[in-house]
């Protein structure tokens, strides 16, 4: 019987440290996976600087080339239920697993994987707080040799995938809340590019957001690497969503909306889902609105 638990869906450095020794000491199911995604532009590959560094035992979960639709034309949308059950149990994930996401840069593309296992229906899981960067300034222990001679490969999972539609929205949905007085859209994307002053890093796609969306860049959700303070969150969300509101979060592919999406529930957002397509979708073509002006 495991007696470890989640301190709640965002955790420290320290809290997983200490669940790391409580895990090898007891056997407790605990799978720690590096999610790190970077946008085409940083010329940087997560895989690879996983390869090179990463916390003890992490797998890497590559929502970008792998745990994906690999049929669709945009960049790394949800897979369906049996790709995914299949993938997190290539991972070592079960059922009763307690998953701890990371990424490289502290807060950006764990909140994805985070929400993608939630989305099939996992519920034991949580972000790492400050991320790679914020485990290395602890000084908590690093794996560099190669993962293929680590020593750990692991056993294959029992995990079955339950697709929660209500956690992501398509192009249909969110056109719907454009006119809708009890939802919200708010954009991840920067301010720049949410009002069309900007290109888009994507070539081909439309400057400028979704008729009656909020610009909320997630970056001003983060201070050094680390989720704002919980009051804090609450401000910045409360300034752009109503009371009860429901609330669809997007950006340029569908990772950075969900450190909104993150954000909005931990500060008790009941109704929250996260736009897969996003602009990488929307901006596309000239067959869905767009607006350049508040």
């Amino acid at each position: 019987m495991q007696t470890l638990q989640l301190s709640g869906p965002l955790v420290s450095v320290d809290w997983l440290a200490s669940a790391l020794r409580h895990a090898a000491a007891e056997s407790t199911d605990l799978v720690v996976l590096d999610a790190s995604w970077h946008l085409p532009t940083a010329g940087r590959d997560g895989e690879a600087e996983w390869q090179q560094e990463r916390i003890a035992n992490a797998r890497y979960f590559d929502f970008d080339r792998r745990i994906c639709d690999r049929d669709s034309a945009l960049p790394h949308m949800m897979p369906d239920a049996q790709l995914f059950t299949t993938e997190m149990r290539r991972l070592g994930v079960n059922q009763d697993s307690i998953v701890v996401v990371y990424d490289s840069v502290g807060i950006f593309s764990a909140p994805r994987a985070w929400w993608m296992l939630r989305a099939m229906g996992h519920q034991r899981c949580a972000v790492l707080d400050g991320g790679l960067p914020a485990w290395k300034r602890a000084g908590h222990a690093l794996a560099t040799e190669p993962p293929e001679t680590a020593g750990h490969t692991a056993a294959t999972g029992d995990f079955t995938a339950r697709y929660r539609s209500s956690l992501i929205s398509d192009w249909r949905d969110v056109l719907l809340a454009t006119t809708a007085a009890d939802a919200r859209i708010l954009d991840a994307r920067s301010a720049d590019r949410f009002y069309g002053r900007a290109p888009e890093p994507r070539p081909g796609l439309r400057g400028g957001h979704m008729p009656g969306a909020r610009s909320l860049p997630f970056d001003q959700l983060v201070r050094d690497g680390h989720l704002k303070p919980l009051n804090e969150l609450k401000v910045l969300l409360e300034a752009q969503l109503l009371p009860g509101s429901r609330v669809i979060a997007s950006c340029g592919s569908g990772v950075t909306s969900c450190v909104v999406a993150f954000a909005a529930q931990l500060a008790g957002y009941k109704d929250v889902s996260v736009y897969d397509g996003s602009w990488a979708e929307w901006g596309a073509g000239d067959t869905l609105p767009v607006v350049t002006t508040d």
